[in-house]
């Protein structure tokens, strides 16, 4: 296992050589880690810079599902459909630890926007485009079946259900462990570090100054080629290099909400029409039920996006329109996230309308730009990035040999005999973390979240004492986040490396004064600095509650 820890920052950024790398990808959420993923495994010396967190943005903002746009289909984007509904599989195949199979049911309403034939046409040719296999394929319910999956669905003018499968996820762990198996296979990346500006010679990119967020300090890094994924800040940078022209982005923010299952007792995913032509999910996951999400067009601050009132009042009536039975209110509400998505630009159209295609630019200095697509797509979207990157060395006479190795290679985590695999592999390493002590419950848990690093993490069981003052799988949990995750700071591990902040708030109240008390004393914080990442978590904790 690669050690990549903030511990070996200032180290491996001060051995930054002056020659030039061969590819720097700006951006470290889900686009830039699989750029990266793709690129070192053709052999590219390459580096990454996140001004945030790996995963801050939009990259653990989204619904959490690696689904093939079913919706999409309305807007004839059968293209789309075909191409991310085969990602799907890639994407469950190479990492199953963080990706799961999830039934999802699509109510039918008289006066609705699917109508029970449209539907079942539609379905069916999605699971044809999308090459769904065998076992998942549609089924369609009457109205008496698609009450007895979700009994809480409104009964009126129910016609039938359509039952199909998505795929859940956890985004943020996605997204660090694509990013992890670029650091594995040779790839430099680095977290708050934020690039201020581009070199160029004759009239050429050919590197960028770059600010370490931590120290203040500055670096000159050169590379041949430069892409700009930094999702909805790509227009900043093209700004930056002044190549802000022809199309652009139109940002549209996505909000969801978070309610305990003993208020909101979903037992079923379910995909359903709102009263104006939306559509939302609500799918239970850890005890909870998440619904969302809004789409609406968003000109304010893009680093931390959150709720507001009408987003909350929105969520709450599509809750009360669809599943009548529950009453609920803002109090009811545990927690939120709020995301930005990098729409490109389409004139007319709502946001819920602009297609979620991705598109490649390149200015007139070199800087290559991927905009739009979707989390689904990641893999492909990466993989069309560096093939325009090894054609334009081609034609500079520099030959990169091998093509795209990422379609059948596990992310880390991922070596788990792929998706038939999985189930066995839970079953065992539960058992061996139960032998070590651990609840069922605790030790599958455990290795749900990291897959087959799990041995990683059993080895911090060895080194752990009483006088630590934390349970064993909390200490092994952190102690391998900032070992082997780049964890920087408390609010880093809450809520991109274990999700807690988003789905098990109780739990980041209970524990979060001696976890930042163990991580300042692990990472030798001066006191400033620990009241200051203790604040910003606050600030976070707060602001995912209503109208904080």
């Amino acid at each position: 296992m690669v050690n990549f820890s903030v511990k070996n920052r200032e180290p491996s950024l001060r051995s930054l050589q002056s020659e030039p790398f061969d590819l720097l990808i700006i951006g470290g959420g889900i686009t830039g880690a699989g750029i990266a993923l793709d690129a070192t495994t053709r052999g590219l010396d390459t580096i990454l810079f996140e001004m945030q967190d790996f995963a801050s943005g939009t990259s653990s903002r989204s619904t959490k599902l690696i689904h093939g746009g079913l919706r999409y289909l309305k807007q004839y984007e059968v293209k789309l459909v075909a191409e991310v509904g085969k990602e799907r599989a890639i994407v469950y195949e190479n990492g199953p630890h963080v990706t799961t199979p999830e039934w999802m049911l699509l109510p039918i309403y008289k006066g609705g926007t699917f109508g029970r034939f449209t539907t079942s046409i539609g379905l069916r040719v999605y699971d044809f485009l999308a090459g769904v296999k065998f076992d998942e394929r549609r089924s369609m319910l009457t109205a008496d079946e698609t009450l007895l999956k979700e009994p809480l669905l409104k009964k009126e003018g129910l016609l039938g259900g359509g039952y199909y499968v998505e795929y859940r996820t956890d985004d943020a762990r996605l997204t660090i462990e694509v990013m992890k198996k670029a650091v594995e296979k040779g790839a430099k990346a680095f977290n708050y570090m934020k690039v201020d500006s581009f070199i160029y010679e004759n009239g050429k990119i050919i590197g960028v100054n770059v600010k370490d967020l931590l120290t203040d300090q500055e670096y000159q890094v050169f590379s041949k080629k430069i892409i700009n994924a930094t999702g909805p800040w790509v227009d900043t940078l093209r700004e930056k290099d002044g190549s802000k022209q022809g199309k652009r982005l139109r940002l549209s923010k996505g909000v969801h909400i978070v309610i305990d299952q003993g208020k909101f007792p979903l037992k079923q995913a379910v995909y359903f029409d709102t009263p104006d032509g939306r559509m939302v999910f609500a799918i239970p996951r850890a005890g909870k039920t998440y619904v969302g999400t809004t789409d609406t067009f968003y000109d304010e601050d893009i680093t931390n996006p959150t709720m507001n009132s009408e987003d909350l009042a929105y969520l709450l009536s599509t809750i009360a329109f669809m599943f009548p039975e529950i009453q609920l209110n803002e109090e009811d509400i545990e927690s939120s996230w709020a995301g930005v998505r990098p729409l490109i630009f389409e004139e007319g159209k709502d946001p819920s309308e602009i297609s979620r295609k991705d598109e490649i630019w390149q200015s007139s200095s070199g800087l290559i730009t991927i905009a739009g697509g979707k989390l689904t797509g990641y893999r492909k979207m990466a993989e069309l990035t560096v093939d325009l990157v090894t054609n334009l060395f081609k034609q500079e006479g520099f030959e990169v040999m091998l093509g795209c190795q990422t379609r059948n290679l596990p992310i880390s985590g991922g070596d788990v005999g792929g998706s038939h695999g999985y189930g066995p592999f839970v079953f065992d390493k539960t058992k061996e973390l139960m032998q070590l002590g651990l609840p069922q419950q605790s030790a599958e848990k455990l290795v749900r979240l990291y897959g087959s690093n799990i041995d990683s993490v059993i080895q911090y069981f060895h080194s752990f004492t009483e006088e630590i003052g934390l349970p064993v799988e909390i200490y092994a949990s952190i102690q391998y986040a900032i070992d082997h995750e780049m964890v920087v700071k408390p609010i880093d591990y809450f809520i991109r490396r274990t999700g807690a902040l988003l789905f098990d708030i109780q739990w980041v109240l209970e524990w979060k004064e001696k976890i930042i008390s163990f991580m300042a004393e692990e990472l030798i914080w001066p006191e400033e600095t620990k009241l200051l990442y203790t604040k910003e978590l606050d600030i976070h904790l707060d602001s995912v509650k209503p109208n904080h």
